[in-house]
C-alpha cells in the first residue's frame, strides 16, 4: 500500500482547457432538458469549466483527504475510532469517490472510500466485472490490505449492488448492509406479486421506456460512445450532466443540489483519469453476473426518492434479506442520496451501525 496524492500535470489541464474553448454546440432537439443535456445550459456551463473553474483549488481540497493505491485500487481511509467496526462507502455511476466525501465527514467511525474498478484511478481487475468480482476487490482491500477482522458496507446504484454481494459472500465480516436502492431477491419473478409491488414494477418498466437508452449503448457499443467521449469534454459533460439532473431530487434545478465547481471536479477527474470508457465495463459485463443468494447479514434500506424507487415496496427487500432492521422512506434525496442528503445518511447509517453493535 502506497500514499497517493492527485497531481495533474500542468499540460493536461491546459489541454482540457483548450478543447473546451473549441466546443462546436448543437442546436436545440427538443424544449429545455426534454431530448437530454439542454444545449443553452451546456454552452454555459463549458464556458465556466473553461474559464472561471479552479482545478487546483479542488485538487487540493481532495488531497486534503488521504488517499492511497494497493492491488491497482485507488481509496480515501480515514482512521477515527478503532475500536468500532468500520464502514466501507461504495459509490455507482456515474459518480465517483467524492460523493462519498460530504458522509465521512459526518462519521466518527473508520471510514474506507474506494473507487470502483474502472473508475478514476482505480485499474480494471482481470476477468469480467461482475458485482461478485468488485465485492471480491473490495473485501480484499478492507481485510488484506487494512487488516480490518469486521466491517459494516453502504452503497447506491453499483456499490449497492457490489456491497450486496459482500454481504452474501463474506457473512462473517460483514457485520450489516445499508443501501439506498432497495434489494431484489433472486427468486422474485416466481413469487406472488402485491398490489405494491406490481406498482412498482410498472413505473419501473415506464422508466426504461423513457431512461434506458443510455445503459443499453454503454452495455452493447462502450467502445463507440467512450471514443467521443474520451475526445470531447463537452461531451462528456453532456452525457454525465444529463443523469444528475435526471436522477437527482433536483425537481429540474440542477444546481439546487449541486454547484458547478462540484460538477467540474467529477467530470475533471474523470477526463484527467481517461476512465469515461472503462467506467462502462461493468455495463458490458451486466449479463455475466449471477443471481444474489438471499442476503443474511442485518440490512438497513434508506430508500431514494428517484422514480421509480420511491414506489419500491418494503416487502420486496424483506424478500431478499433475511434479517431486515431498518427501513425508510424519507421522501428527499435522489440517486445520489448520501451526496445530496449527507446528513440524513449519516443519522441513518450511525444509527444502523450502533443498534448491531
Amino acid at each position: 500500500m502506497e500514499a497517493f496524492r492527485i497531481s495533474v500535470p500542468s499540460d493536461v489541464v491546459d489541454d482540457l482547457r483548450w478543447r473546451l474553448a473549441r466546443t462546436r454546440f448543437t442546436t436545440r432537439s427538443a424544449p429545455g432538458w426534454d431530448a437530454g443535456t439542454d444545449p443553452a445550459y451546456l454552452r454555459s456551463f463549458v464556458e465556466y469549466w473553461a474559464r472561471d473553474f479552479d482545478w487546483r483549488a479542488a485538487e487540493a481540497r481532495l488531497n486534503g483527504y488521504p488517499q492511497f493505491l494497493d492491488r491497482r485500487q485507488h481509496f480515501v481511509h480515514v482512521r477515527r475510532d478503532p475500536s468500532r467496526p468500520p464502514v466501507l462507502l461504495a459509490h455507482g455511476w456515474p459518480s465517483s469517490f467524492v460523493e462519498m466525501l460530504p458522509l465521512l465527514d459526518r462519521l466518527d467511525v473508520d471510514v474506507v472510500v474506494p473507487s470502483l474498478p474502472g473508475f478514476l484511478y482505480s485499474e480494471l481487475p482481470e476477468g469480467p466485472l461482475t458485482r461478485a468480482a468488485i465485492a471480491e476487490a473490495f473485501h480484499t482491500l478492507m481485510t488484506e490490505t487494512l487488516g480490518y477482522e469486521r466491517y459494516f458496507a453502504f452503497g447506491g446504484d453499483i456499490g449497492g449492488a457490489a456491497s450486496g454481494w459482500l454481504a452474501t459472500m463474506y457473512p462473517d465480516e460483514v457485520a450489516g448492509l445499508h443501501v439506498i436502492h432497495g434489494p431484489f431477491p433472486a427468486d422474485f419473478d416466481a413469487s406472488p406479486i402485491t398490489p405494491e409491488e406490481q406498482a412498482f414494477l410498472d413505473a419501473d418498466e415506464a422508466r426504461d421506456e423513457t431512461d434506458s437508452g443510455y445503459s443499453w449503448i454503454m452495455g452493447t457499443r462502450p467502445d463507440t460512445i467512450a471514443a467521443a467521449l474520451a475526445d470531447s469534454p463537452a461531451g462528456l459533460a453532456a452525457w454525465i450532466i444529463d443523469k444528475y439532473r435526471a436522477w437527482s431530487d433536483c425537481h429540474g434545478d440542477l444546481e439546487s443540489r449541486f454547484d458547478r465547481d462540484t460538477l467540474c471536479t467529477i467530470l475533471t477527474l474523470y477526463w484527467v483519469t481517461e476512465s469515461i470508457g472503462t467506467s462502462f465495463r461493468q455495463y458490458l459485463d451486466w449479463p455475466r453476473n449471477a443471481e444474489r443468494p438471499t442476503i443474511n447479514v442485518p440490512v438497513a434500506v434508506t430508500q431514494t426518492c428517484e422514480p421509480p424507487f420511491d414506489l419500491f415496496p418494503r416487502s420486496i427487500a424483506e424478500r431478499a434479506a433475511s434479517d431486515l432492521r431498518r427501513y425508510s422512506a424519507p421522501g428527499r434525496g435522489g440517486h445520489f442520496l448520501a451526496f445530496e442528503e449527507p446528513q440524513l445518511i449519516a443519522d441513518e447509517l450511525g444509527a444502523f451501525m450502533r443498534s448491531v453493535g
